[in-house]
This record gives structure tokens, C-alpha cells and sequence, in this order.
């Protein structure tokens, strides 16, 4: 599909993309904007388990490249419900991908998850650690949402082990205005059953609703005891290049902190996809993919 890129002359590289004819279905409420496009794959590959730390994590591997790259899913998220079109498209003769569902979340349960102040730095070394268990001493990060802000924490503390690091819809910090976009989708009985559905035949309604209130809850407490600062002081530590990809669009997370991270981090190129929200690797996934690729090629 064509589109128009627009380059920023900077020390940083900034890519704009326009999709033309492409648009997301108008959706009623934020919670909507946020999951629609999340749906269960069945993976034709077996998932497979690894202890680190007393956790029994749950990964699958596609590709035979040399070249590694590990999928971070967003909040709640697995490998089922995040990665689904890159699983069945991004692998290949050059390229490995590992995707892990984090502690708590898909298939690496039990224990439930636990949110704490630092829970995605605590996500960010058990990735870490995964890898090394699983013999990979140099790869890629493809994070999503809070998988984005996993990969920024990982990116600036293992700077040998990440070679390239890309993100969507993810933030280094939180405002008045991000709590209140959380408030407001923390009651899962007001989302729309469809909406609901994915996950709750996932994690079953109980649980599903408790850990998702709890995150919510988590983020609250990181704004009001840690003045919203989620990875804000990793930026400058990142030293790989690093893509950064948002869609304009998007309700959950304001592309002013797509601008932030660009702006914060020394190798960075900004791709922003016009009407795209939350959720573009998933509505827009052939381009996606084919952006990704790309840059991981480079």
C-alpha cells in the first residue's frame, strides 16, 4: 500500500507515514480503542517453559535466523493475544523471534501477577534473565504498551545484550491526564462483551477482572508516590538504535510521549502512522511487519 514519507533533518531521524484509505472502525468507548483488535491465535507451534527466579515462564520460538528478536506483550497480554500476526509473518531463514508471556499473564501462571512500583523493571530483568537461560547473548526488543516501557528499561541496562529496540504505544512517564484515561477503563463491566470476551476466556472472569483492576491501581500508586515516572531516567542510557512507531490516533497513550522518547533518545527514529491508535501492529500489521523488518534488516 502507498504512502508519503516526511523527513525531519535532525540529529535524530523522524519518519512520518500516511496511510491513505486506511481508518479505524469509531468505537464508543476507550476500552474499545484498547483491546478491539486483540484476539486469541492458535499458534501452530508448541509453547515451551523455562524457570528464572522461581517463575515458570512461558515462551514460544519461530524462525530460523541468527538474528533474535524477543516480543514484550502489553498489559495483560500474552503471546496468544498480542503477537499474533507477527508470529505467523516476521520469522523466517533470517530472522528468530521469542515471544514470552510475563510473569502472571498468559501461560506463565501460576503465580498470579503481582503489581508492585517496579514491576516492569522487575519484568525487564527476568526477560533478561530468559534470554541468557535460553542461550541468547545478543537480540532485538519488539515491545508493546507497557512490553514498549519493558524494553526501554531493558535496552538501557543490558546495553551488550540489545542490539535493536522497537516500541509502540509506549510511555516513559504519566500525567494527570494518562491517570484519568486509566480510571476510566478500570471497570471491565462497562466494556462491551466483545470486548471482554478474549480475555476473559483467557483468564476467566475472576481473574481476569482482579489483576486488571490491580494494575490500573499500580499505575495510580507509580503517579502519585513516584511523580509518574516510569523509566524516564533509562532514556538517556539507551545507546542501540531504536524505532519508535505510534499511531497519531491513539486514545490511550498521547503521542506527546511518542515525541518525548524520540526527543530523549540519542538513536531514535519516529515513524508515526496517521490514523492509527493503540494498537497498530495488530489493525495495521502487513505494514507494520514490513517497517519492522526493514529496520531490523538495516
Amino acid at each position: 500500500m502507498p504512502f508519503r514519507r516526511q523527513t525531519r533533518l535532525s540529529s535524530q531521524q523522524q519518519v512520518t507515514m500516511l496511510l491513505p484509505g486506511m481508518a479505524f472502525r469509531k468505537s464508543a468507548s476507550i476500552s474499545c480503542k484498547l483491546i478491539s483488535s486483540r484476539r486469541i491465535h492458535l499458534s501452530k507451534m508448541s509453547a515451551s517453559q523455562v524457570m528464572v527466579d522461581g517463575f515458570q515462564l512461558n515462551y514460544e520460538k519461530a524462525g530460523a535466523g541468527s538474528k533474535v528478536a524477543l516480543c514484550l506483550p502489553g498489559a495483560l497480554g500474552s503471546i496468544k493475544s498480542d503477537f499474533g500476526p507477527q508470529l505467523s509473518s516476521l520469522p523466517g531463514k533470517d530472522l528468530t523471534i521469542v515471544c514470552w508471556d510475563p510473569p502472571g499473564y498468559g501461560q506463565s501462571r501460576p503465580p498470579p501477577r503481582k503489581f508492585s512500583n517496579d514491576f516492569l523493571r522487575q519484568d525487564a530483568r527476568l526477560a533478561a534473565q530468559m534470554m541468557k537461560n535460553l542461550g541468547y547473548d545478543k537480540y532485538a526488543l519488539l515491545g508493546w504498551s507497557d512490553g514498549g516501557i519493558t524494553a526501554l528499561i531493558m535496552a538501557a541496562a543490558f546495553p551488550q545484550q540489545i542490539s535493536e529496540c522497537v516500541l509502540w504505544g509506549a510511555n516513559a512517564y504519566m500525567t494527570e491526564k494518562d491517570i484519568k484515561i486509566y480510571k476510566n477503563i478500570r471497570d471491565v463491566s462497562q466494556w462491551s462483551e466483545r470486548m471482554r470476551a478474549p480475555l476473559e476466556a483467557m483468564y476467566g472472569k475472576e481473574y481476569f477482572k482482579d489483576t486488571w483492576e490491580s494494575w490500573v491501581d499500580a499505575y495510580v500508586k507509580i503517579y502519585e508516590e513516584e511523580n509518574g515516572n516510569l523509566c524516564r531516567d533509562c532514556l538517556d542510557k539507551i545507546t542501540c538504535s531504536t524505532l519508535i512507531i505510534h499511531g497519531k490516533k491513539d486514545p490511550v497513550v498521547p503521542i506527546e510521549h511518542a515525541d518525548y522518547l524520540h526527543n530523549n533518545i540519542k538513536a531514535s527514529k519516529l515513524v508515526v502512522i496517521e490514523d492509527g491508535k493503540h494498537n497498530v501492529h495488530l489493525r495495521y500489521a502487513e505494514e507494520f511487519n514490513k517497517i519492522v523488518a526493514e529496520f531490523l534488516n538495516g
